[in-house]
């Protein structure tokens, strides 16, 4: 299930893995590429054997075959299913912690401030990880941190992190034992997780030559392929994974380990900066992978997939590129080109 997707970003993604922002020169509010241009041939053929690969997977869910991989999953992801939470929070420890040892972070490596103060807040936040009780006030000062970026970076820009509310919710449910309106804390977060991958993956297609410097440096990384190829592709399996997060047990499970693989062999290329940068969601997607909630998956899955994942990838293209003309740009314009632009 989804084996193509695993073996080319394995191999080959860790420059589109690694966030781009951290890494070389950007322009949030210069011009995205147009989506006619995005909304290509070999992006229409890409999406469609994504499609495919994610009705495989549902159908193979449904089989036999499939409730054994799950359970063969629910054994060895055990012990991490039960250290779910302590895990979270160790890692959220280390994050803010080395947040405020680099100093001059709010966040994010990209997300720079000369308040000192911001690092002492961070590490308080690390000390109130130690007790459950104090999850919440380490929950506050994650949002927090979130609206002062907001403040001083702008929504769209932060609009590549809603993950971080995602912790900061995970965290105050845990503290609290409470549920957001009967969604567990893994739930929330789960989605937030996925919200962030989708939209980093419009982001690739809007804005491939971000990347051209890493893609330089380490040619290798593009099998072969040209520089706007690789990313439009990796885009592609981004959003498809990042989709498959909010979708059947086995397919999230699946997509999560994919997911944190890619993002840990990104470390090995990329350095600490993108180990402290992505612990956060890694230890996100191990949480996913190992939580063993099922809902039995059927036929009607497998055909609604297509549905689903075209609404949601037309939803992200709408609103990343409306937002931005208004925020930066002709609303107008951007309405006469989500007009203009061929349907998938």
């Amino acid at each position: 299930m989804l084996a193509a997707a695993a073996g080319f970003l394995l191999l080959g993604t860790q420059a589109a893995s690694a966030h781009v922002k951290w890494f070389c020169a950007f322009d949030v509010a210069g011009q995205p590429r147009g989506l006619a241009e995005v909304l290509c041939a070999d992006f229409e053929l890409m999406t469609g054997l994504a499609i495919l690969c994610l009705m495989v997977g549902c159908l193979a869910e449904g089989t036999s075959f499939g409730t054994a991989l799950l359970n063969a999953l629910d054994r060895v992801t055990a012990r991490l299913r039960e250290d779910t939470g302590l895990i979270v929070r160790a890692v959220v420890g280390f994050f803010l912690v080395s947040v405020w040892n680099l100093g001059g972070i709010i966040l994010t490596p990209e997300l720079k401030t000369d308040a000192q103060w911001i690092s002492w807040l961070q590490l308080a936040m690390a000390g109130c990880l130690i007790w459950k009780r104090t999850l919440p006030l380490t929950a506050l000062g994650i949002v927090f941190l979130f609206g002062f970026a907001v403040w001083h970076y702008g929504a769209f820009h932060l609009a590549d992190y809603p993950v971080f509310l995602g912790v900061a919710a995970y965290l105050a449910l845990t503290g609290l034992d409470r549920t957001f309106f009967g969604h567990r804390p893994i739930d929330v977060v789960r989605a937030t997780a996925a919200v962030t991958l989708m939209w980093a993956s419009v982001e690739k297609w809007a804005y491939p030559h971000w990347t051209d410097p890493l893609l330089a440096a380490k040619p290798a990384m593009t099998m072969g392929a040209s520089p706007e190829t690789f990313m439009r592709a990796a885009g592609v399996i981004e959003f498809t994974l990042a989709f498959a997060l909010i979708w059947t047990p086995l397919v999230r499970r699946a997509s999560a380990i994919i997911l944190a693989a890619v993002f840990v062999s990104a470390i090995v290329e990329f350095g600490k900066v993108d180990a402290i940068g992505h612990s956060g969601i890694i230890a996100v997607l191990i949480a996913i992978a190992a939580d063993d909630a099922r809902v039995a998956a059927t036929r009607r899955d497998a055909v609604l997939a297509p549905v689903y994942y075209v609404g949601a990838l037309t939803a992200f293209l709408g609103v990343y590129y409306v937002a931005h003309n208004l925020l930066y740009g002709d609303l107008y314009g951007a309405a006469s080109a989500l007009a203009t632009v061929p349907v998938i």
